[in-house]
């Protein structure tokens, strides 16, 4: 177990599995296909789970990101971005949290608090966890985020 400690964006507590991407996420091709099309069929009774559609990320292409704690280095690419991480999470099918190494950008920030103002629920958004905590987590290990911006990973 090790604690990292990040500034809260959108505080709150959030415990959920991770899912690690160690270059820049592109949100838009990331969540297009669940956005778009949403759970349709892709074979037999199998169901496209807001599934990673980017082919760029080699960490997180075709693998599910509901309710993940994203880890990550910053986003990368259009300026929807914003809105993107809004409608994820309004749709549902945003990840739990995201966890960021490097200082949040502005339109992932954005996304951030729009999803706190206008959605249900906000998305726990933690920047500046530095470089440590994304060479020292990975997939499915245990993420708890407290409001103070405290990252446990187990």
């Amino acid at each position: 177990m090790k604690q990292f400690k990040g500034r809260p964006v959108v505080a709150g507590k959030c415990t959920a599995p991770a899912l690690v991407s160690h270059q820049g996420f592109n949100t838009l091709a990331s969540f297009q296909g669940a956005l778009q099309f949403g759970e349709l069929p892709i074979i037999g009774n199998k169901y496209k789970q807001t599934e990673c559609d980017d082919q760029n990320n080699k960490d997180l292409y075709r693998k599910p990101m509901l309710g993940k704690a994203l880890c990550l280095p910053q986003t990368i690419g259009s300026t929807t971005g914003g809105m993107v991480l809004y409608c994820a999470r309004a749709m549902g099918k945003s990840p739990a949290c995201l966890l960021f190494s490097e200082h949040i950008d502005s339109l992932a920030a954005a996304g951030a608090v729009l999803a706190a103002v206008w959605a249900d629920e906000p998305m726990v958004t933690v920047d500046c966890l530095g470089q440590e905590f994304l060479d020292y987590v990975k997939d499915d290990m245990t993420i708890t985020v407290d409001e103070d911006g405290t990252v446990t990973v187990e």
